[in-house]
């Protein structure tokens, strides 16, 4: 007798109980014997190697392809001048490659969209979670998620055509191009990573320890600020860091809506450059093949993907430092 995914649960919870109770080789035939290794078995154990060995070879391959030519840019050019320069103009002459302007607009939409995002989302997770009826959260749930798969050129263009004007109703010195508008998009697109993963943080939290600060007298509110959130603190923040790294590599939304200005002056009002930006702009020209200026798009691009890489192994650090264990 063994358990049939056409059977009907209460058949499998009779035959797993039986297992429990009696000799489980006389349930499960192959109970304590070697794994299958049947034709089809075989199949699927190498279709599923297959697509692991695939995902590393295209990781691999990026990282290669950005180590080559990073490392042909730093032949060029001092990694010293490139870090720690604040201006950037790599076209006409004389160059000047210093990358600080570009990650200062990089962050400064990271920043801004964060201050968006973080605190919408985290307040959407909470009421859809714990306050809203199950009618409500299954309407509005989906209508959430679906922010998240528009694509960022539309946000872009929202941004220049609504967001833009509206705030220059309130800052009539912002120009067209501009940081704040770009940061308010940005924000709104990783609003759904935000709210999907915080909910999930929060529905694991069980409901037994809820329940014991309700029976402490507490108030809901305070159930929720001072037990449920705390409990699900490491993946809320392990929430908030992939947001502020999806934001650091947003490339559309920020190249139509901030513009293409590098500058330092950390001013939301004026058009910046982000790193993502440049490399659009970089790629849209005529820039040939093999000069500096095409080696520039691979030291930012390895520059961006270890920015990124740091921020994901910062989240995964925070989730296993962090991580509540319940039974």
């Amino acid at each position: 007798m063994e358990i049939n995914l056409e059977q009907s649960k209460s058949e499998q919870r009779r035959i797993l109980t039986r297992a429990i109770r009696e000799d489980r080789k006389t349930v499960f035939s192959r109970f304590g014997e070697r794994p299958s290794y049947s034709k089809s078995e075989i199949i699927i154990r190498n279709f599923f190697r297959l697509n692991a060995y695939l995902t590393m070879g295209v990781t691999l391959g990026i990282i290669a392809v950005l180590l080559v030519d990073g490392v042909e840019f730093f032949r060029r050019v001092s990694a010293w001048e490139f870090f720690t320069g604040t201006v950037w103009s790599p076209f006409g002459q004389p160059k000047h490659l210093g990358v600080l302007p570009l990650i200062s607009g990089t962050m400064m939409i990271a920043i801004g969209s964060s201050l968006v995002a973080i605190p919408l989302g985290m307040g959407t997770a909470i009421f859809l979670t714990l306050y809203a009826p199950r009618s409500f959260r299954e309407i509005v749930t989906p209508i959430i998620e679906i922010l998240g798969g528009i694509p960022t050129v539309v946000y872009g263009y929202f941004a220049l055509d609504v967001v833009t004007p509206a705030l220059q109703k309130i800052w009539p010195e912002m120009g067209l191009f501009n940081a704040l508008s770009a940061s308010i998009v940005v924000g709104i697109s990783t609003l759904p990573m935000v709210s999907s993963l915080s909910a999930e943080a929060i529905r694991v939290v069980p409901s037994s320890i809820r329940n014991a600060g309700y029976a402490l007298g507490m108030t809901k509110f305070h159930v929720v600020t001072r037990i449920v959130v705390p409990a699900a603190l490491s993946g809320i923040v392990a929430s908030f860091i992939l947001a502020f790294s999806r934001a650091v590599g947003e490339t559309m939304a920020v190249t139509l809506a901030a513009g293409s200005s590098p500058n330092m002056n950390w001013n939301y009002l004026e058009s910046i450059q982000t790193m993502t930006a440049f490399i659009v702009q970089i790629s849209l020209g005529d820039t040939p093949a093999g000069s500096i200026e095409y080696y520039t798009i691979y030291a930012i691009g390895l520059t961006l993907f270890v920015m990124t890489f740091a921020f994901n192994i910062l989240a995964l650090q925070i989730v296993r430092r962090f991580r509540e264990v319940y039974k």
